[in-house]
């Protein structure tokens, strides 16, 4: 037979005491109902009334005992009349995030870093700014002098980091790392002025003149972020990949999986490297910058039917590999689209006699009184390929169909989408630091949050945005007793939420 419902009390990480309405079911304890937590003795009292309240209407037998708790314990009573409202809080939303970075294998961290991350999830700021917040909204006080130069330490954490990044995917998400994505991405700074480690180069934001950053970051195939690294700003991103590999291959030991990338890896040095360490890739193809015989063999074999796919034997890097060939309808009206346009803007340059910016179909001539005169023979090889994406590959037919190749490569966009919630959610940038140490501090919080955020996204299938607002909901009431200078807490009820996925999710790592 079940046990009935008793109750407990138990001090959480944060000093307060929970108090709970559980069930012993053997050895086993399941938890009924999460009251709150009390702050003080009489506070206390109060939940443990509620609970004894709540356990006596939902018990199987009638409690012989009725009543006598409630006797025993008085409940306080607070007059309003010199009640003063000190504070509005949170505490209910850090607890949860707390609750989610411990299930992301970071609880050895220093809780400052943990309340770094989570407030990139409720508000990022800049570091100053999130000494603040943490006060306002959780009642959280770290010495400002001392959270800084604990941040420059942040890196010491790297390793730890990421290793329990691969063991959350590995164990939690069921991952088994037969297949990772990789990208890079830019993060520019409010400055023109250039230092050791923040250089202008080829920007993703449209900035070229500023200095940047460049971020490679592996993820799963869900999109959660297991490893990442920082480069100079003025790096090519082709050179970033194999650093990163190669980190993440010795800490998953002998797995090699397949790896995803786009276009902009594809470079003779990274298959060559890739090849003689026997990794299998699966990679964007620029087929433009083919032979073009090649595009031939492409035009005339690929069927012009949404969906028609062609396997083709290819020269990369004095290696035959394989490339995919795919047509679809809606990337033919997109490119056709485009290429009409550029046409049309090369006509018009060259009735001004006018080389332009970036235009497509204009050349030079070498003639004095005609420079410039349409290029044709590009103009024929770009229409030839209008609607065909190309994806290069050293894995043959026999190991994988053609179809799967394409379907892998389109999972890139849960690393785009990691990137873009680090942008949008997270607010990598601003970066409001200038040496090297600082700026990879930064990167690592952001990367914290990263995990978390996309934890919680994975696991609930909802956006971090809706997630964070139905926390940001719970508030607690900072009440103080001005004739007993005594602080009462009231929290809002979060039956609600008790009942939700979320809290589901991280119920055995919420404070007990």
């Amino acid at each position: 037979m079940r046990g009935d419902l008793t109750i407990r009390k138990v001090k959480t990480a944060s000093g307060a005491t929970a108090v709970q309405v559980v069930r012993n079911e053997g050895k086993k304890r399941a938890i009924i109902k999460h009251v709150g937590s009390a702050h003080s003795e009489r506070e206390c009292d109060l939940l443990l009334a509620e609970a004894e309240s709540y356990a006596e209407a939902h018990r199987r037998q009638p409690n012989m005992f009725a009543g006598i708790s409630a006797l025993a314990i008085p409940a306080p009573q607070l007059d309003l009349s010199h009640a003063k409202l000190v504070s509005v809080t949170h505490q209910f939303s850090r607890n949860v995030l707390l609750a989610c970075a411990r299930k992301c294998g970071l609880e050895g961290l220093p809780e400052l870093y943990l309340d770094l991350a989570l407030m990139r999830i409720i508000e990022p700021t800049s570091k100053m700014r999130t000494l603040e917040l943490l006060l306002r909204y959780f009642n959280v006080s770290y010495i400002e002098r001392t959270a800084y130069r604990m941040l420059s330490r942040l890196l010491e954490y790297q390793d730890e980091i990421e290793t329990a990044a691969i063991k959350t995917a590995r164990n939690d998400l069921k991952e088994n790392f037969c297949l990772v994505l990789y990208d890079v991405t830019t993060l520019y700074f409010e400055s023109f002025k250039q230092y050791d480690f923040q250089k202008p180069g080829f920007s993703k934001d449209n900035k070229p003149q500023q200095p940047q950053i460049v971020i490679g970051l592996i993820t799963t195939r869900s999109g959660f972020p297991v490893m990442h690294e920082v480069f100079e700003g003025n790096t090519f991103e082709g050179h970033t990949m194999l650093d990163v590999v190669h980190r993440f291959q010795e800490r998953v030991g002998e797995t090699k999986p397949v790896i995803v990338a786009d276009a902009a890896m594809l470079s003779k040095d990274n298959m060559q490297k890739l090849e003689e360490e026997k990794y299998r890739y699966i990679v964007g193809s620029r087929l433009a910058n083919t032979s073009i015989r090649f595009i031939d063999q492409i035009h005339k074999e690929l069927p012009r039917i949404d969906k028609a796919l062609r396997r083709f034997s290819y020269a990369y890097a004095e290696k035959k590999v394989s490339v995919i060939c795919e047509f679809s309808e809606a990337r033919y009206k997109k490119d056709k689209r485009e290429f009409d346009k550029q046409v049309e803007r090369a006509l018009k340059l060259l009735e001004r006699n006018e080389a332009g910016r970036r235009a497509k179909f204009v050349k030079k001539s070498g003639e004095k009184d005609k420079p410039f005169i349409f290029d044709t023979a590009l103009q024929a090889k770009a229409e030839k390929l209008l609607g065909i994406k190309g994806y290069v590959t050293n894995i043959t037919e026999k190991e994988m169909p053609g179809a799967k190749i394409v379907d892998y490569y389109r999972e890139l966009w849960h690393v785009e989408q990691a990137f873009r919630m680090s942008k949008s959610d997270l607010k990598a940038r601003p970066i409001f630091h200038h040496t090297q140490e600082a700026i990879r501090s930064h990167i690592l919080v952001c990367f914290m949050a990263l995990m978390m955020g996309k934890y919680l996204e994975i696991k609930l299938g909802r956006s971090l945005r809706q997630i964070r607002d139905e926390l940001w909901q719970v508030q607690e009431a900072n009440i103080r007793d001005e004739l007993t200078g005594e602080l009462h807490i009231l929290r809002m009820d979060t039956h609600e939420l008790a009942n939700s996925e979320l809290i589901n999710l991280l119920n055995p790592e919420l404070p007990h």
